[in-house]
């Protein structure tokens, strides 16, 4: 009985860090971890636009 289960969570175990890392390839070959530090400097050049006069958004 132990040694099913631990055999059944060494495999679980081990398709949930394939899985991980499936993602993790998909991910850098979308290019998701290409630019590190663009986005921190990219907040800084939003322009600051006055509200709209009554409060309304666009």
């Amino acid at each position: 009985m132990m040694l099913e289960s631990t055999i059944a969570l060494i495999i679980i175990s081990l398709g949930l860090g394939l899985g991980a890392w499936l993602a993790f390839v998909w991910a850098v070959k979308k290019g998701e971890f290409d630019d590190l530090e663009g986005p921190k400097y990219r907040m800084m050049n939003d322009d600051d636009e006055p509200p709209p006069p009554g409060g309304a958004c666009r």
